[in-house]
This record gives C-alpha cells, structure tokens and sequence, in this order.
C-alpha cells in the first residue's frame, strides 16, 4: 500500500508539509498523508493529546486493516505511540521516537526544541520511556505557539533559531532537535544559523521507514 503519515491534529496544511517533507527525504518511498478531522486543531500540551487519542486510534485501525506498510504518528509528542503500535499489524513510528533515536545513533548528547512550554514535561517523560535521558541535555520552549509556525514560517524560525543558538552556546550538545513536525518549515533557516546539527523529526521518521518496510 504505502507509509500513512497520520496527523492527529485537524490543521491539513501540516499534514501537506509533513508529506512534502518525507518524500524528500525518502524518493524511493509512497508516503500518503491522513489528517484526523475530529482531532484538535493543534496539539499543544496534554489536555490537546488526550482530545487527539480517539480519533487517532482510529485512524490507525484504518489504515492497518487498508494494508499500510507502516505508520508515521505526526506529531513530535509521538501521540498515543504505545496504543497505535498494540493495535496496528504494521510498524508504527513516532516523529519525536526517529529523531530521538537517530542522536543516540550518531551518540549525540542533544537538545530539544519545542513549542510552548506545556509540551515539555511530556517530551521529557516521552525521553525517559524510550530510555535515551543520558543523551538529553534540556528540553526548550521557543514559545512559538504550533500553528504560528504555518502561518508565519520566517518570524517564527527566527525565534526558534534563537533559542537553538542558546541551546548551542549552553547545553554541552552536538544536536538540536527540533520539536514540532510543524518545524519542518524553518528547519533549513535554522541549521543554517547553528555550528552543530538541526534535526528534523520527519525526515528522520521517513528515513526509518526505509529500515522497517
């Protein structure tokens, strides 16, 4: 069938971009993008990921019974990522889980990125879950609000990049993750700003699909 990225939140136009951004990254794979309609418009904090869970899930159970090859969870929070992988009969990814993973691989000591700062105990404990805490040196909040970055890409990454730069001069770090897959648009600004890697979460989740399909 294909690799269905699955956007928990309602905002189509990430759903576009996380797609864009995957086929890029990996040509040789048929990425399809899905957008959960009856999800929040942003997932910004744990109340927001709660409302997504449902409508995810059954998402996931669709496109598992269509025959996807594998599923991408679309957002950096990596959503429902245990139940998703529990109910679907193909490989499930989380965007935050491949870029996390991808530092370890290059035993990278990183930091990360995020939105606002509500997100930030969630990345944490999603971090520690995974086992990857001594590779962690801060989780950041640029407090750029989640469709901000849609809606003004060049403000937005300026401000994200000022926070990669603190993070850079600060945290002891070969790595900046960057911790929205709505980032996916400022991710070229900002690693042209840094001395050390910007990583971006779909690219790194599209290049995985290649190692599980």
């Amino acid at each position: 069938m294909a690799v269905i990225i699955i956007n928990p939140n309602s905002t189509s136009s990430m759903t576009e971009a996380m797609v864009n951004q995957a086929r890029l990254a990996a040509p040789s794979v048929r990425f399809e993008g899905w957008t959960s309609m009856n999800g929040p418009a942003a997932i910004q904090g744990a109340a927001d990921g709660e409302a997504a869970k449902r409508p995810l899930l059954e998402l996931v159970e669709k496109a598992s019974s269509q025959g996807a090859d594998c599923i991408i969870i679309g957002c950096f929070d990596d959503t429902a990522l245990e139940e998703a992988a529990d109910l679907a009969q193909c490989p499930v990814i989380g965007l935050g889980q491949a870029a996390y993973h991808y530092a370890a691989l290059r035993n990278w000591r990183f930091s990360v990125v995020t939105t606002l700062s509500v997100s930030v105990p969630i990345l944490q404990a999603n971090i520690r879950r995974q086992g990857l805490s001594p590779f962690l040196s801060q989780v950041r909040a640029s407090e750029v609000p989640v469709l901000e970055l849609d809606a003004d890409p060049a403000g937005s990454g300026a401000v994200v990049l000022k926070e990669a730069l603190q993070a850079q001069a600060s945290d002891d770090i070969s790595a900046v993750i960057l911790g929205c897959a709505g980032m996916a648009g400022v991710t070229a600004a900002v690693q042209a700003g840094l001395e050390i890697a910007a990583i971006d979460p779909v690219t790194c989740a599209a290049n995985c699909v290649k190692w599980l399909i």
